[in-house]
């Protein structure tokens, strides 16, 4: 924010402070609610300044998502050696980082484009999305995905703004702790994904196959085998119990 000296800038200097500067207020609140006169106070410089490098207050927040957007969508590239596991383990250390580091620029990007209702800005988001949808398909490596893969995929990406989200208001869980689980979370849902779909099997199989036993998924079956031996048996619908008196 303002340091409260001013001095010259270049343009695309100056234009990329008022970008920062716009990130954080419309992440902490909504952005229509930002006046220009606030931008340009927390940017040390006058108001007709502001409108010299933008033209309103529409094409400046345009101009925020899209610089969140480009660095949000390269998190996700991740070369394709190694197990699934853990590449999705480095890509969510990466994504985090960005949350972390950029948390104004996160919020603003995931919450901001409908409350002023820029098509500009959400096509933005969907383009992070897509990107972080076509990086999995390319570590899983299918070409042509299935229905039920497509749906595995596009909701995981969606879990992971939902967390990152959640973990911004407070930090209650532990980063590294958080990004596993997202890992795991990926794993369990194309589990249950595979249950009813042979062709999901399959893809499920490959992936396990190249997954060592100390991996990011061999410490989720670790983790749910632990678990199951500390519950009691239980007994599908419908049927009776073993023992009856």
């Amino acid at each position: 924010m303002t340091t409260g000296v001013r001095r010259r800038m270049g343009v695309e200097e100056r234009r990329q402070q008022l970008i920062g500067v716009a990130l954080e207020l419309f992440s902490r609140r909504s952005p229509e609610d930002v006046s220009i006169d606030e931008i340009a106070a927390a940017a040390g410089i006058s108001r007709p300044l502001v409108y010299h490098y933008f033209p309103g207050k529409q094409s400046l927040y345009e101009a925020a998502v899209r610089r969140a957007a480009d660095d949000l969508a390269t998190r996700f590239v991740e070369p394709r050696e190694g197990p699934l596991g853990a590449r999705l383990l480095r890509v969510m250390g990466r994504f985090f980082d960005f949350v972390d580091e950029h948390g104004a620029g996160f919020s603003a990007l995931m919450r901001g484009g409908p409350a002023v209702g820029s098509s500009t800005a959400n096509a933005l988001i969907d383009e992070v999305r897509q990107a972080a949808y076509e990086q999995i398909l390319a570590h899983l490596g299918v070409e042509d995905p299935p229905a039920r893969l497509e749906l595995v995929i596009r909701s995981w990406v969606s879990l992971a703004e939902t967390k990152a989200l959640i973990w911004l208001d407070g930090r209650h869980v532990p980063r590294a702790e958080l990004e596993l689980q997202l890992v795991h979370d990926f794993a369990a849902l194309a589990a249950v994904s595979a249950a009813y779909d042979e062709e999901m099997a399959t893809i499920l199989l490959s992936i396990v196959a190249d997954e060592p036993a100390d991996g990011a998924f061999g410490e989720l079956l670790a983790r749910l085998t632990t678990l199951g031996t500390g519950l009691p048996a239980q007994r599908g619908p419908g049927r009776e119990a073993a023992a009856q008196p």
